[in-house]
């Protein structure tokens, strides 16, 4: 166990965040994606799983330690609703909240279609999936740095 790290933040999940570099992105998805399909194309080859947690909940762990990236307007992005882009799902509404949060201003995600959002999360370093069965709940992390 370690102090003050989110326990849902296992040893290799901290170990990914820790190997990213700026500007690579983690996909971060839902129970519903395809996520060894996606993750075979990745750095990190097979998915990393949370179960027992929310997608705000892992969000929220991973934005504990996770820089998001500054040089970009969009920093995170999320899967747009297929036939409505604009809607926002209370999923993608929960982690809007934790993004602004963290950003300490409004930082609103880039939508995403959703075969363009399969595409991206191939070039991702890794995939985190979250035992989340809400539909929706996909979206790409970029990393920033850490000012010294």
């Amino acid at each position: 166990m370690l102090k003050n790290i989110d326990p849902l933040l296992n040893a290799d999940l901290l170990w990914v965040l820790a190997a990213m570099g700026h500007g690579d992105d983690l996909a971060l998805v839902d129970a519903n994606h395809p996520a060894d399909t996606v993750a075979s194309h990745c750095i990190v080859k097979k998915p990393l799983r949370v179960s027992a947690a929310s997608m705000a909940d892992v969000a929220r762990a991973i934005l504990t330690v996770f820089p998001l990236d500054d040089f970009t307007d969009d920093p995170v992005r999320r899967m747009e609703v297929v036939g409505a882009p604009a809607e926002v799902p209370l999923i993608q509404r929960e982690v809007q909240g934790i993004v602004d949060a963290v950003q300490g201003h409004p930082s609103p995600m880039a939508g995403i279609e959703r075969y363009a959002f399969y595409d991206a999360a191939k070039k991702s370093f890794a995939v985190v999936q979250v035992n989340d069965a809400r539909p929706y709940g996909c979206f790409l992390f970029r990393k920033g740095i850490i000012a010294g």
